[in-house]
Parts: structure tokens; sequence; C-alpha cells
């Protein structure tokens, strides 16, 4: 399989690139630094300079062409304020299905968030125009023609990996991972039958695989 991970200098998505490389994959991925196309290079993966904001659908398709698979793991991290926020977090994911559509990339995952992400802590107005932005992005991408799969993962921590999770279509906001987010990201692209579906994923008592097993059953 050859997958294009936009973010892949992010948390999740080098973890997801990772994980690819050692099961034979070919990875792929945008990045804006020339030190990340050297040190991912390292790590077997081809990145390729470029910034998601500035490059059009036509360019990026241009990069994406022969890839199976894509997936986007990017966001803005509370750089840059709002208008970061909606160039990346709210525009990107479409942006990439429309790259997507033009070079033949049929399938997309999309790391998004729980849409009650940290409610009872009463966020500030530039929290909520980030939940906007990820709600904006997940439409967008559900009206496409594209084979997608939206992963609202819950709180995210850098603990080691427990291998297992609480996937499903709808879960209670606890924390989860960003190994075991990565690991079900990558067992998803594995699933060709969990296809145009909308998944919330925290930490849980069942291994990956067959959690995402189960929600080709759904």
């Amino acid at each position: 399989m050859k997958v294009f991970v936009v973010g892949i200098a992010g948390g999740v998505g080098r973890r997801v690139a990772a994980r690819l490389v050692a099961q034979g994959d070919q990875v792929g991925g945008l990045v804006r630094r020339p030190a990340q196309v050297e040190e991912l290079a390292a790590e077997g993966v081809a990145a390729t300079l470029g910034d998601i904001v500035k490059l059009s659908a036509e360019e990026l398709a241009g990069i994406i062409r022969g890839h199976d698979a894509a997936v986007f793991t990017a966001g803005a991290g509370g750089e840059g304020g709002p208008e970061t926020v909606d160039q990346i977090d709210g525009a990107g994911p479409g942006k990439l299905a429309r790259a997507a559509a033009i070079a033949g990339v049929s399938r997309i995952v999309l790391v998004s968030v729980f849409p009650e992400a940290w409610r009872e802590r009463r966020m500030d107005e530039e929290f909520e125009h980030y939940m906007v932005a990820k709600k904006q992005a997940e439409v967008e991408l559900v009206l496409t023609d594209r084979d997608w799969v939206i992963v609202r993962p819950s709180a995210l921590s850098n603990a080691p990996g427990t291998g297992l999770v609480d996937l499903g279509l709808a879960k209670v906001h606890e924390e989860i991972t960003r190994d075991d987010v990565a690991e079900t990201v990558v067992e998803v692209l594995r699933q060709p039958d969990v296809s145009r579906i909308i998944l919330e994923v925290t930490g849980g008592p069942t291994p990956i695989a067959d959690a995402v097993a189960a929600m080709a059953r759904t």
C-alpha cells in the first residue's frame, strides 16, 4: 500500500508513518521545512516540501498522484490565530479531497476531534472557533464522492499505546494515546469495508484490529 500523510511531521501523523513503514508500506508526506524532509527520509518516508495552505488542489494532486490512500492529520496547533485554523483545520481536508479526485486517489482518512471535546472546561472563543472549523471540514469531506473515513479521537496523550480502544459511532469523551490513534488509523486503512463512516475512539478494552473489523459490519 502507498499512503500519503498530510501532517506527517505531527504527533499522530509521524506515528502513522512509522507503523506503515514498519509493515512494508510506502509512505509519503507533506512538510514545511527542508530539515524535516531529511529527518523523515532517514525513517523511510519520502516527504515532499510544501504548505497545504499555499498549494492549490491541482498542485497537491500532482504530489499525491499514484498513492492508494491519503491521511489528513494536520492542524494549526494553536498557532497563527483563527485565520490559520480556518486554512489548515477547516479548509485543508476539503482541499485534499479535491486533489484526491483529480489524482484518482479514492480513499481518505481524516483525523478529526470529538464534537464535545473539553466542553466541561468552558473553553475560550479560540477553541470554539477551532471546533467549528473541524466540523466544517467534516461536512465538506462527507459531501464528496471519496471513500472517506473520519476518526474522532478523544483527548490525546503521549503515554505508550495500549493496543486497546473503545471505537464506535458515538463514545464518551475521555482520553487516548497518540500511539493508539495512529494504530487505529493504520487498521482503518487496511479494512476497505470500513467506509464512509464517522467513528469516535477513546481508550478502552478492545484490541484495535477487532474494534475496527467490527465497524465493517455497521
